[in-house]
């Protein structure tokens, strides 16, 4: 619970039951006195006051009117693919040799010399493990360098970023830390460095966790989805998911799957391709990750000008069974959510090549599809054509999930032109503030 955004809040309609109100809450949430709660409470609205009318070019926030659930911002799904074509806007240009412009899992930069590429990416923990740190921990270890591999590059370390709010266990910064050396061990990649820190202070009262875990490599050749061409293949490993696939094994009560997701084959195939040398004979790799294959479809066929065209009957039994069952159980589309499996495309004169050396590493790997000229994708289910266009959202995998759904909420195109005034605003203030810097 943020205090302080509760208190700014009820001040803006006046209410003159705020600190009754407020006391109230917190003695729902925080194990204390009465007399503690209404000081807090006190506290939070002479902080909120001070801050509810601010003035300044840096001060004054944007705003849209569309708020994050609205417009499905951290859903994968088409609300969340926009959102990062106006970051990549926000962000501009840059001298990056892959950007957010890309859509790619990570960024690279040229190094000094001129002959490689540093790989830097960061991935947040999944929001519905805050209750557990361990699992919490493994999963965005492995999805941090995941998306560091499918850059065609070896990674060289972790960093990590935690933060517990006011009433949380000082145990869940251990349990979680212990959840990324799990795979830092694993792989021999080192957690090298990190900041531990409670959400908003005093400000924030509750138990919930949040944080994300970065990853540092090095690479020769870069394998970003930009180069996928026509006459490509597209492969793809075996997949237990990840995080999501966690998640709703946990909230449905399915909690012997959770197991399935507990392992490094991802990372093993990903390191035996480039310790091959055919990392450089590759054009793009990704990892099925939130938003599925479908989401992954839409982003490489607007980044590389392609059409991508699958086969479903080649994607199924690269599924785990156990897993499978249980997304077919609980009516969750399996090409909508994360599989943690890898996708590689590559010219089709590679493709046995690569299959048997991420089969000699123990995982199974299949041709699944394959680049042709057009845009957007297609899948073949039972010998018809389908269209393969990601939903508003990811598949809805939890309860929650599901009573909200995957439609939009409101009129997407309207939403849209907001975002797109607020995404000019801040790009406006940017300039702004880069010309006072440097008047001063």
């Amino acid at each position: 619970m943020d205090i302080e955004g509760y208190a700014r809040k009820g001040l803006r309609k006046n209410d003159p039951e705020l600190e009754d109100k407020l006391t109230e809450r917190i003695l729902e949430i925080k194990e204390t006195t009465s007399e503690h709660a209404r000081s807090l409470a006190k506290a939070a609205i002479v902080e909120a006051k001070a801050t509810l009318n601010v003035e300044g070019e840096v001060l004054t926030s944007t705003i849209s009117g569309v708020t994050m659930g609205e417009f499905g911002v951290g859903s994968r799904g088409l609300g969340d693919f926009y959102a990062h074509e106006k970051l990549a806007e926000v962000i501009g240009k840059t001298s990056a040799a892959v950007d957010t412009s890309h859509l790619d899992d990570s960024g690279a930069i040229l190094n000094e010399t001129g002959d490689g590429y540093i790989i830097i990416t960061i991935d947040g923990i999944h929001s519905r493990l805050s209750d557990f740190p361990f699992l919490a921990g493994f999963h965005v270890a492995r999805a941090s360098l995941r998306d560091v591999y499918v850059m065609g590059s070896r990674p060289v370390g972790l960093l990590s970023d935690i933060h517990v709010a006011d009433d949380g266990d000082v145990a869940k910064i251990f349990d979680h830390i212990a959840g990324i050396t799990t795979v830092s061990e694993l792989t021999g990649i080192p957690l090298v460095t990190g900041s531990t820190l409670r959400i908003g202070g005093d400000m924030d009262i509750g138990e919930r966790m949040t944080g994300g875990v970065g990853a540092v490599g090095t690479a020769t050749d870069l394998t970003a989805r930009i180069q996928t061409q026509v006459g490509d293949v597209i492969l793809m490993s075996e997949g237990a998911g990840g995080g999501t696939v966690s998640t709703a094994a946990l909230y449905y009560e399915m909690h012997d799957v959770v197991d399935e997701t507990i392992n490094i084959k991802f990372l093993e195939a990903c390191e035996a391709l480039i310790a091959s040398g055919l990392t450089k004979h590759v054009h793009a790799m990704t990892d099925v990750t939130n938003g599925g294959i479908r989401g992954d479809a839409k982003e490489i066929s607007r980044t590389a000008g392609v059409k991508l065209v699958f086969d479903e009957s080649k994607m199924r039994p690269l599924v785990n069974p156990k897993v499978l069952d249980m997304l077919e159980k609980l009516e969750i589309d399996y090409l909508g959510v994360s599989l943690d499996a890898l996708l590689v495309i590559a010219p089709r004169e590679y493709a046995d090549a690569i299959m048997q050396t991420v089969r000699g590493a123990g995982v199974d790997i299949d041709i699944i599809g394959e680049v042709v000229e057009g845009s957007g994708a297609e899948i073949n289910i039972d010998g018809k054509m389908c269209d393969f266009t990601p939903r508003f959202r990811e598949s809805a995998y939890t309860p929650i999930k599901k009573m909200i759904g995957d439609k939009e909420p409101r009129d997407f195109e309207e939403m849209k032109r907001a975002v797109d005034n607020a995404a000019n605003e801040a790009i406006e203030k940017k300039r702004k503030v880069i010309e006072m810097i440097k008047g001063k």
